[in-house]
């Protein structure tokens, strides 16, 4: 399938053939999502522990049920009650789960970085489902999967990422994967919701949402994350609705066949409003978490390949 590595960990170490890789693949599940009989022996006999440090619920989900269809042993590890919480390192945490014998891990840390450091440690495959303001992979890959199916390409489009860019993993990934597959990206939002390195992802930068939005494909909408900020970074939620929230008025600025995204969950009336979002002709942000599914599906399937293949490279002890 020419995808060859170990661990999903973010974007960055993809190649484009393997990103087309866990697309393609994506796309059958897809197909078998939609039919009456929904299951595969993909992961038959393996074990898959989903460790989530921090909350979530489409994610967690969307990995639970795609290890479930794949035929895998799915164990959810309630973390905010785990040996964490009473002192345990993460590196004893790991020692922990190696005794246990997984074979795929999938894991959301608070932390950028902690992820990385598990898969160091482990012997497993190790799936990253959000490490701080790092990475989230799997959401660039089914955004990625969304693009490309609506619009029947994933390469040479207008994309517009609007809203909270700094504190914002899904917007990190998505960039590099637009990048990679070469489109032209534009970032829209307040100064204030800006990553200072900005300048190193080469893209264009925007304040004025009606400017940025013009002639684009896609308008992508982020979540405003009040858990990661700390400060005033917008004035009020009504004037953050007011300048950049997504309405039919800055929607017209987009080409008529411009799709609309957003990651979840939405904040109606403060990121996007309500009439957009449900639009059927404009709107794929059903479609998004549908597709969550069958990329989660795709990624432990390829990565679970891997495994059977290094282990059964390896020499057997006497």
């Amino acid at each position: 399938m020419g995808f060859h590595q170990k661990h999903l960990l973010g974007i960055e170490h993809l190649r484009p053939e393997e990103i087309t890789a866990i697309l393609d693949l994506a796309d059958q599940y897809v197909d078998l999502n939609r039919r009456e009989m929904k299951h595969s022996d993909a992961l038959t006999g393996l074990t898959q522990i989903n460790m989530f440090f921090e909350n979530s619920t489409r994610t967690q989900a969307s990995f639970e049920l795609a290890g479930k269809r794949l035929g895998a042993d799915v164990m959810n590890m309630a973390m905010q009650a785990s040996s964490i919480k009473k002192g345990e390192t993460l590196i004893d945490t790991a020692l922990t789960l190696n005794a246990m014998h997984p074979d795929l891990l999938v894991v959301r840390h608070p932390h950028s970085g902690a992820v990385d450091l598990l898969a160091q440690k482990v012997n497993c495959a190790v799936l990253n489902a959000g490490d701080g303001k790092h990475e989230h992979p799997t959401q660039a890959l089914l955004d990625a999967l969304t693009i490309r199916r609506a619009k029947g390409r994933l390469h040479r489009l207008n994309i517009a990422i609007c809203g909270d860019i700094a504190h914002s993993r899904v917007a990190r990934s998505n960039l590099i994967l637009l990048g990679k597959m070469e489109n032209r990206v534009r970032l829209i939002g307040p100064p204030t919701l800006m990553p200072s390195q900005i300048g190193e992802f080469g893209v264009e930068v925007y304040e004025d949402m009606n400017e940025g939005l013009k002639d684009v494909d896609v308008v992508m909408m982020l979540r405003l994350q009040r858990e990661r900020m700390d400060g005033g970074f917008i004035p009020s939620e009504r004037e953050y609705y007011h300048r950049y929230g997504l309405d039919a008025a800055k929607l017209a600025n987009a080409k008529d066949d411009a799709i609309v995204m957003h990651p979840g969950p939405m904040n109606r009336g403060v990121e996007i409003d309500g009439e957009i979002a449900d639009d059927i002709n404009r709107s794929v942000i059903q479609e998004q978490v549908e597709m969550g599914v069958a990329v989660r599906m795709a990624a432990m399937d390829l990565l679970a390949r891997n495994l059977r293949a290094s282990r059964a490279a390896q020499p057997v002890e006497a």
